[in-house]
């Protein structure tokens, strides 16, 4: 029997701000929360952080000297990882691991060492060891003052589920106690961008920037025409912990993972084999009819939206538990997506209130949300499913 994983705590941040109490409140709003950028030369949908989230982040960076160098992804990383921890009772005489990964990494430093390169032939003396992948985890342990084992990794959109994983491995391995694990995000940058036209997977600009289209983000309209993915920013960690705690927002019931045989870089099968797998995984000891709710991925993508819902059809059948995602209110934000749709299923769990999406059919609550399937998915077919039960 293997032992249970309890949630202590989990913090955010995103466009939907940095307290639980208001990223609820904006979650009960009908609303997205994208703003226009100029990115790539042109006007641009994305979901930046609202101006007290930003404050934030630059109070952080001023705080200590060896910061105002920091890439956000850092940053945001630093300003959730704190609240965790103070949200969980951890202190510096807890023994705990660290696993925060990201997608992109320090994506706008990167870029901008990169321009000032092609410009003067010269690189910063810091431009290395600030845009390095295990950048986000190192300044993380740092700035807590942990000494456990420190982890960073890329496994594309699916890397805060990975963490996820990571983290249950090393505590069911009697390696760990207590694990911070999650994902972090800046990806609103002129380069990121233009790939993801090029990939012509981005919300068209020019609709998306008319003020007559209510929902830029159609994310799980299986009815739309072509991709409306838009890009969000973010960071997101959980706090893991052996055993079955009194102070438990949430346990881990269940985890899966499976990975595509691919056909194409960026491919995932007509009915995504990797999903099926990863949710049956995660199923394996619980029946079908208990499972309330299931957070998909659901990126906002004609191809990507369309294969998760098949996936869904053919391990559940007609019997479909109630279906969302927040991407079509806070963009996609890569590798930190994963964490942030674990916090909208323990939200909705604890507050027993389906946070359904505007612009479908409406899905009827018939009874209390006790158990949440959350996928995600990345580049290369990498299927993560956590199921979490109250």
């Amino acid at each position: 029997m293997l032992q249970t994983i309890s949630i202590t705590a989990i913090n955010s941040i995103s466009a939907l701000g940095t307290e639980p109490i208001k990223i609820w409140e904006n979650y009960l709003r009908e609303q997205h929360f994208f703003t226009a950028q100029n990115l790539d030369h042109k006007k641009t949908i994305v979901a930046g952080l609202d101006n007290d989230s930003n404050l934030l982040i630059d109070s952080l960076r001023q705080s200590d000297n060896k910061y105002k160098s920091l890439d956000k992804s850092v940053l945001y990383a630093m300003l959730v990882s704190r609240k965790a921890m103070a949200t969980a009772g951890w202190t510096q005489e807890d023994t705990f691991g660290i696993n925060i990964g990201s997608s992109r990494g320090a994506t706008d430093l990167f870029e901008k060492h990169y321009r000032e390169y092609v410009a003067t032939g010269k690189a910063q003396t810091l431009a290395s060891p600030t845009t390095t992948l295990g950048n986000i985890s190192s300044w993380v342990a740092h700035d807590l003052q942990s000494v456990g084992p420190e982890i960073s990794h890329s496994i594309t959109c699916s890397t805060a589920l990975h963490s996820v994983l990571n983290g249950i491995a090393w505590l069911r391995a009697g390696m760990a106690d207590k694990f911070m694990v999650g994902g972090s995000e800046a990806p609103l940058t002129d380069f990121t961008i233009a790939q993801m036209r090029a990939l012509k997977i981005y919300s068209n600009h020019e609709n998306a920037a008319n003020e007559t289209i209510q929902w830029p983000n159609r994310a799980l309209d299986l009815e739309k025409k072509q991709s409306t993915m838009i890009l969000g920013e973010g960071a997101g960690v959980c706090c893991l912990e052996i055993g079955k705690k009194e102070n438990a927002l949430a346990y881990i019931e269940g985890i899966g993972y499976a990975t595509e045989i691919l056909e194409h870089n960026i491919s995932i099968s007509a009915e995504a084999t990797c999903f099926q797998k990863s949710m049956k995984m995660a199923l394996q000891n619980t029946s079908l009819s208990d499972v309330d709710v299931i957070v998909m991925h659901a990126p906002g993508t004609v191809k990507g939206d369309l294969t998760e819902y098949r996936a869904i059809e053919i391990v559940f059948g007609e019997q479909l538990p109630l279906l969302t995602s927040n991407k079509w209110k806070i963009g996609h934000t890569f590798g930190a997506s994963g964490i942030l749709s674990i916090e909208l299923a323990i939200m909705m769990m604890q507050k027993d209130v389906f946070i359904g999406i505007p612009f479908l059919s409406e899905q009827i609550k018939t009874k209390p949300i006790k158990k949440v399937l959350i996928n995600a998915v990345g580049f290369g077919g990498n299927a993560v499913s956590i199921l979490l039960s109250l």
